[in-house]
């Protein structure tokens, strides 16, 4: 879409969460009135059977654009190959305090704290119901901010309840850094208890709605090696059905814009890809080819999809390098295995 870059200019004259609300109503307005086919032309084909499912192309929107599933015809008329709405959690919630999403052009980043603000699975199930996507969708879930780690089981086992018979697969996300003390999820005790009890309830949604959804488990790029392999071991144990990797991350390690760097809240786009590939390339090793990867953080390019393809991965995600390249992106990542 070579007007991209003129209508970026534009949208990024706007605070970057009102550009972000913007940009979706005219992506859903261009939908409407079919000029997103006719600008983009048709989807690149480029089938993936993964998780037994079979994607129309490796390339993927990360959640977080879409966290409601407002947009998901919209956005799926781009080209990708599936669509990951969320994060979603039992009751809606406001948030964190605005401002809380922050764009730094020079260094083709965001920092965001936007704290799962969401309307709740309820409303997200009603959008899912009216949409008339083509892509596979994957839901997004997390557990409500005022939710103690010790009743986060309770949440997460909800949110899969509710959502399981919309999803093609369901993401557990206990990664963002934005909920306090989400991340201790990863660890320990509690990661083995927590998967546990959602294999036990993917297990009872099986049977009863007839239907085999795939949990899969999003995980930080700030990592140290140990706790990728202590988180390889127990997924595996676990029988998880893949990971994604990445969220987004606390450093901010050779950011050119130091005065947004101070911000505080999760960091995606360019600044995360070398991140982001350590842990993928030693995720995949000690999971030794049992469970599938999709890799998410940093591509902006079609090389930087092939390196993920490289690394291990089977899937590739984009969100910064979309709002950065626009849907361009997708139809060049897409066709990475070609």
């Amino acid at each position: 879409m070579k007007a991209y870059p003129l209508v970026r200019k534009m949208l990024f004259m706007l605070k970057p969460e009102a550009a972000h609300g913007l940009s979706l109503s005219l992506l859903d307005l261009a939908n409407k009135l079919g000029l997103l086919r006719l600008f983009l032309g048709k989807p690149v084909i480029a089938p993936v059977k993964v998780m037994g499912l079979e994607f129309a192309n490796p390339v993927g929107l990360a959640a977080g654009l879409d966290k409601n599933g407002d947009h998901i015809d919209a956005l799926a008329a781009c080209g990708f190959g599936f669509v990951e709405i969320g994060t979603v959690t039992p009751r809606a919630q406001p948030g964190n305090p605005k401002p809380r999403l922050f764009r730094l052009e020079d260094d083709e980043a965001i920092i965001n704290r936007m704290g799962f603000n969401n309307e709740g699975v309820d409303y997200l199930i009603k959008n899912v119901k009216r949409s008339q996507h083509q892509c596979i969708l994957g839901i997004n879930i997390g557990k409500n901010r005022d939710t103690t780690l010790e009743q986060a089981v309770d949440d997460y086992r909800s949110a899969l309840s509710s959502v399981y018979q919309y999803a093609d697969y369901v993401t557990i996300n206990i990664s963002s850094p934005n909920t306090p003390g989400l991340r201790d999820l990863q660890h320990g005790e509690e990661l083995g208890r927590l998967l546990s009890c959602l294999k036990a309830e993917q297990t009872r949604l099986h049977d009863l709605h007839d239907k085999y959804v795939p949990l899969v488990v999003k995980i930080a790029p700030d990592l140290e090696d140990a706790d990728i392999e202590q988180l390889a071991e127990t997924f595996i144990q676990q029988k998880i059905d893949g990971v994604i990797a990445t969220n987004t991350t606390n450093s901010r390690e050779g950011l050119t814009d130091q005065h947004q760097a101070s911000e505080q809240g999760g960091l995606s786009g360019r600044p995360l890809r070398d991140k982001s590939d350590h842990v993928l390339g030693h995720l995949v090793i000690r999971l030794e080819g049992k469970i599938p990867v999709i890799a998410a953080g940093g591509v902006f390019t079609v090389d930087d999809a092939r390196r993920k393809i490289a690394l291990g991965a089977t899937l590739v995600q984009v969100y910064t390098g979309f709002i950065y390249r626009g849907p361009a992106l997708v139809r060049e990542c897409a066709a990475v295995n070609s």
